[in-house]
């Protein structure tokens, strides 16, 4: 694999999203006369139907309400996020294109492959909206009971066990390349495109572990017993599933990941449309029909500034930066 960019660019690129976000109160606050004068386009960058289609669609409807115009969502899916994110990019900086994606096509992807858009300077970061935590079940194909056997499995037959994702870069597969590492396993990485083949290939025993999200359907076949929960990546343990421990209560804090989503701009979109839409979208966050959606989903809020927003993305550039140089092969 190769990088987008030379570490270099990276290491002088580092706080620019947030020196930009930070500067941005301080700048002239003029938004562009009439702003909205027409529809607002929200790209989802993944698939229709999963939880993050879901949550931007619940978005939508107040915020389309709060703006005076429609809020029209387009799912533009592929390349885990990477396709919305350009077409993002491309996009007028008029505020009337908006995306909403997790952070990884701006703070991992890049260091793993080539992507068509610059992660450093091509967006405005605009609002966290949700924390996801990421699901480790085990599948019909694997034999073991709980986490420990799993590593003990990949330990003694190195290659065996196959771990799906939903895609290179993800969350999951995050996940993935640190318990590869701490526990000096060979696993074998097996990339999706898709949540819907991914859970077919699960339920038939294709692979023996997957990451994915904790959703309702997944939990259902936890309760049926065709998967066997056994790890979650989260801050502290799902409600939903109150016996299954941390990835950190395991001994694996750092592989303790899960997915921040937020709402994007593209790069030079006036600093007063930001924060107007910033406003909105976390007052929408704190009303409680939002937020008993995303419980519902076995989600948490994620309100915050958007400069807020630039310094966890900001972070996490950092983290992954530190973790894949020297380890590439570790996320494959």
């Amino acid at each position: 694999m190769t990088l987008l960019l030379p570490r270099r660019h990276f290491l002088q690129g580092t706080g620019v999203l947030l020196a930009a976000a930070c500067a941005a109160p301080h700048r002239v606050q003029a938004a562009p006369p009439g702003w909205p004068n027409r529809p607002v386009r929200l790209i989802v960058v993944y698939p229709p139907g999963g939880v993050s289609d879901g949550m931007a669609r619940v978005l939508a409807e107040p915020l389309s309400q709060s703006l005076g115009v429609p809020v029209l969502v387009e799912n533009r899916p592929g390349a885990g996020g990477s396709l919305g994110m350009d077409a993002l990019a491309r996009s007028a900086p008029d505020g009337c294109t908006l995306a909403f994606s997790a952070i990884s096509p701006l703070t991992l992807h890049p260091l793993l492959s080539r992507v068509p858009y610059d992660p450093l300077h091509g967006f405005a970061p605009v609002a966290s909206v949700m924390r996801t935590p990421v699901l480790v079940v085990g599948t019909p194909a694997f034999a073991g009971h709980g986490f420990g056997d799993l590593i003990a499995l990949a330990r003694s037959r190195p290659g065996a066990v196959r771990w799906a994702t939903s895609g290179v870069a993800t969350s999951g597969h995050m996940v993935l390349a640190q318990v590869r590492m701490q526990s000096h396993s060979d696993i074998t990485h097996i990339p999706y495109h898709g949540g819907g083949p991914q859970l077919n290939d699960a339920l038939s025993g294709q692979f023996e572990v997957l990451s994915t999200n904790v959703a309702a359907q997944q939990l259902q076949y936890i309760e049926s017993g065709r998967f066997q929960a056994l790890a979650v990546g989260a801050p502290a343990r799902v409600e939903a599933l109150p016996a299954v421990p941390t990835l950190a209560e395991l001994g694996f804090e750092r592989a303790n990941c899960d997915s921040l989503f937020g709402i994007f701009a593209p790069a030079r979109t006036p600093p007063a449309v930001v924060q107007r839409l910033n406003a909105e979208i976390n007052r929408v966050l704190r009303g409680e029909a939002l937020r008993a959606w995303l419980r519902g989903a076995h989600n948490m809020p994620a309100e915050g500034s958007s400069e807020a927003f630039a310094r966890e993305i900001e972070a996490d550039r950092r983290r992954n930066r530190d973790l894949v140089a020297g380890n590439h092969s570790q996320f494959d």
